[in-house]
């Protein structure tokens, strides 16, 4: 008989064995087909949300508040131990079966999609290793194990960002947003250190006590205030709240899939996880409590403001999902737990359906509009008899510039860290420098024509 602890493992470690399985087929050369690889995928995917099925109906059944799987230790350096602890709970449970049902959605959307694209091996290996850190985000019974999902997530993000790495655009966009999550991650290593600086440990069962989301905490005050912070300039990056916003229409550059399980489902709700995760320390900090709010506030109002002037369907679509994701922020802030946690799932398959519909409603919408004779009635026309003209034209070119905190994030965070990089760069060795006045993302055939 299976236990629900091997159930969980199987839920979280199958899209990582998958990877590997993917991975080494690559590495040795093995030619993989197409109709292989969506049979593959489905086929994971299906026991994932199977597996979460069977979690979700058991712990209904026998009452049971949370499934807990520990692995042992990792590794122990003195007096500290790095467990692989998982946990599935109230919290946890619902994202995770989201994660399985949506990945594997989309999954089966990209087979045809991606049909006969050159990187479409490459494609599916990042999207199970995506999965898999998304998984361990989820799971993870300590912030420690976390931070390993939270990596993987963000490095396939910049890899799908860049997946079409022959053009200069993508390679460019996928820098930025790499930048951008380094430097959110600052708060979230900051945040663990300070709970071990405080309490000497990062395990959920020692910080938190209680059936989420009835937890407390033994935090102190200002523990509570400055994990609270860190973990709020982590998830703000991680989310693209302001001021981290300006690497989302960047992300725009990958493909439509991937915009739509990264930027639509996933991905960009694991801030928001990470804010419900520590709801708790938020209740024992009201100054932390009161940064969520204003943050969530202001990214809520800047994206309503700036979607409505985007240019291209899919930044629309992602500066709506920041809008949302500003409300769940203050929805997290003043004490709604459930709440925030429906409206994530909601919110995740509403934006998830967008994405992958966006090319073809345009087609519709066109073919809708050329029916009714080019009648169909606009939207914003009672901001004109609120606003005077001069506010709207002042309001439409703050919004027409991204508020300004882009090209402001750019030049004081993006571009030093870029520089500094190239910096270090020199300092190897090995390392072949580019010819002069290369582009970046040059493809062979241009590198070629340079050097004759």
């Amino acid at each position: 008989m299976i236990s629900l602890e091997q159930v969980l493992l199987v839920l979280v470690a199958a899209p990582g064995v998958s990877f590997l399985v993917l991975g080494l087929a690559w590495l040795l050369g093995v030619h993989v087909r197409e109709r292989a690889t969506a049979h593959f995928t489905s086929f994971v995917f299906l026991l994932m949300t199977a597996a979460s099925a069977w979690l979700g109906w058991s712990m209904l059944s026998t009452g049971l508040a949370s499934v807990t799987f520990n692995g042992g230790d990792w590794f122990k350096a003195g007096e500290y131990a790095f467990q692989l602890d998982l946990i599935a709970d109230r919290l946890s449970l619902p994202l995770m079966a989201l994660t399985a049902i949506l990945v594997g959605v989309v999954g089966k959307f990209s087979v045809r999609y991606l049909h006969r694209e050159a990187g479409y091996q490459r494609f599916f290996m990042l999207l199970h290793l995506f999965a898999f850190g998304s998984m361990l985000i989820f799971a993870a019974g300590s912030f420690d194990l976390l931070i390993g999902g939270w990596e993987l997530v963000g490095i396939t993000s910049v890899l799908l960002v860049a997946f079409f790495h022959q053009r200069r655009d993508p390679v460019r966009s996928s820098v930025q947003v790499y930048s951008a999550y380094k430097v959110g991650d600052l708060g979230l290593l900051l945040g663990v250190f300070v709970l071990h600086y405080f309490s000497g440990t990062a395990e959920d069962s020692h910080l938190f006590h209680g059936a989420w989301p009835m937890q407390n905490t033994t935090l102190s005050p200002l523990a509570a205030t400055l994990t609270g912070l860190m973990f709020l300039f982590a998830a703000a990056a991680k989310s693209a709240q302001v001021p981290f916003s300006g690497w989302l229409p960047r992300a725009m550059e990958g493909p439509t899939p991937s915009s739509a399980i990264f930027y639509g489902a996933i991905s960009v709700h694991a801030g928001a996880y990470l804010l419900l995760r520590i709801e708790p320390i938020l209740t024992a900090s009201p100054l932390a409590a009161v940064a969520v709010i204003a943050v969530g506030l202001l990214s809520a109002i800047l994206g309503t403001m700036i979607h409505r002037v985007a240019a291209d369907a899919k930044t629309a679509i992602a500066y709506a999902a920041m809008t949302q994701l500003g409300i769940i922020f203050m929805e997290i802030g003043l004490g709604f737990p459930r709440l925030a946690l429906a409206h994530i799932v909601g919110h995740a398959v509403v934006r998830t359906l967008q994405f992958l519909r966006a090319p073809s409603m345009l087609h519709d919408y066109h073919r809708v509009h050329a029916a009714a004779g080019g009648h169909l009635a606009t939207t914003g026309d009672h901001y004109k008899h609120i606003l005077p003209e001069s506010v709207r034209m002042l309001a439409y070119r703050f919004a027409l510039d991204r508020g300004f905190y882009d090209a402001l994030a750019s030049r004081t965070v993006i571009a030093p860290l870029v520089g500094i990089s190239g910096w270090l760069a020199s300092f190897e060795p090995f390392t072949a420098a580019p010819p002069p006045n290369q582009p970046l993302g040059s493809t062979v055939e241009e590198l070629a024509e340079t050097k004759a």
